[in-house]
């Protein structure tokens, strides 16, 4: 498997610079490769080469921003035309074009946002603009959930999300998430899996910063539909892992009568690249049959000597009363390029309906 920045290669600019031309003939595909590969193309990881195809683009492009997206559109229509397929992430130098030249120009760049998310998604592109323009932007967005093609419909839940990962975070937004909550509204029932996942993100990213109004909407929303509670559920994923109490009753998820025993850490000492093994027996003694969520957490030791917690979902399934269920897991600490290991105390504990059992203790070593 190649390296995504290896999306950019001789072969795919060969390719764009002729669908460019074909629409636009005083384009010069000779230049514009050679101005691509100018400098240390070579030693640029996969958005240095986006942001850099952006530039490099801008100067073969019309001086007028209007003309440009125009181009973009009858270069978008054209890529379509030979078989360049829709999400193909290569292009997302679209999208950066309308949000590095466009800013000054919201009329245009809200039209071409539009036409462009449906062949590649802007959500990280309009980040700016709702910076910029604020209410005026949101209540564009509040338009695209409406709009028919579900790529514009998925725009406006995404790319207004409060703390959408690798991108910028909206700070009035975290604040008061009020003026989105109409995209959420319109979007609930969405027949797209696509949109309605987008929608539990976004609740999701509000939960954080807002729980009390994601609640509100899970009391609001409840039973409307099946897709409708996947939609809360989903949104309140980080309500559920906190161990939320009002959420967690909403799911009717109590721990009274749910016993925990035999909790037993089976490699007290685990080497960076094993697994920490463990397990624990559960019992439901009440007279009938309960939801339980079960996770485990673990309270890994960071640089600065300090535990950090991280819940992890074992299961949510009913148990029937009085049967005894052994249940054994395997954590790896395998080294990953998302997280660092540090050697040293770590600690684990098992979560049943967000209730948090004894911590148990184990060693990381090298």
């Amino acid at each position: 498997m190649g390296l995504i920045k290896d999306i950019y290669s001789v072969s795919f600019y060969e390719k764009f610079s002729q669908a460019v031309a074909e629409v636009y003939p005083s384009f010069d595909k000779k230049k514009f490769t050679e101005a691509i590969y100018e400098g240390n193309f070579a030693q640029k990881e996969w958005k240095e080469r986006m942001k850099h195809t952006t530039v490099v683009l801008h100067q073969f492009m019309p001086e007028s921003f209007p003309e440009a997206v125009s181009l973009i559109d009858k270069i978008i229509k054209n890529l379509k035309k030979n078989n360049f397929t829709d999400g193909n992430l290569a292009f997302i130098f679209f999208a950066d074009y309308i949000e590095i030249y466009g800013l000054d120009d919201f009329k245009t760049s809200a039209k071409a946002f539009v036409s462009i998310t449906q062949f590649i998604s802007c959500e990280f592109a309009v980040r700016p603009f709702i910076l910029k323009y604020k209410e005026k932007m949101i209540d564009e967005m509040v338009k695209w959930s409406l709009h028919e093609n579900h790529h514009v419909r998925r725009l406006a839940s995404e790319g207004s999300r409060p703390r959408l990962p690798w991108a910028m975070a909206i700070p009035f937004l975290k604040k008061d998430p009020t003026s989105i909550l109409p995209i959420l509204e319109n979007l609930k029932n969405d027949p797209s899996e696509y949109v309605r996942r987008s929608v539990a993100n976004n609740l999701n990213d509000i939960a954080k910063d807002n729980p009390q109004i994601v609640l509100e909407i899970a009391s609001k929303w409840k039973g409307q539909n099946k897709e409708t509670d996947g939609i809360i559920k989903h949104g309140c994923r980080t309500l559920l892992k906190q161990g939320h109490p009002e959420i967690l009753s909403h799911y009717g998820l109590e721990s009274t009568n749910i016993e925990l025993s035999s909790f037993e850490i089976k490699t007290p000492t685990v080497k960076i690249g094993d697994y920490l093994q463990f397990h624990f027996h559960l019992n439901n003694k009440n007279n009938e049959p309960k939801t339980i969520r079960l996770e485990y957490a673990v309270h890994y030791k960071k640089a600065k000597g300090h535990l950090a917690k991280k819940v992890f979902k074992i299961s949510e399934k009913v148990y029937q009363p009085n049967l005894l269920t052994k249940i054994e897991r395997n954590q790896s600490f395998k080294l990953i390029t998302t997280r660092v290991f540090h050697t040293g105390v770590h600690q684990l504990s098992i979560i049943i309906n967000g209730a948090e059992s004894e911590v148990l203790e184990f060693e990381l070593i090298n």
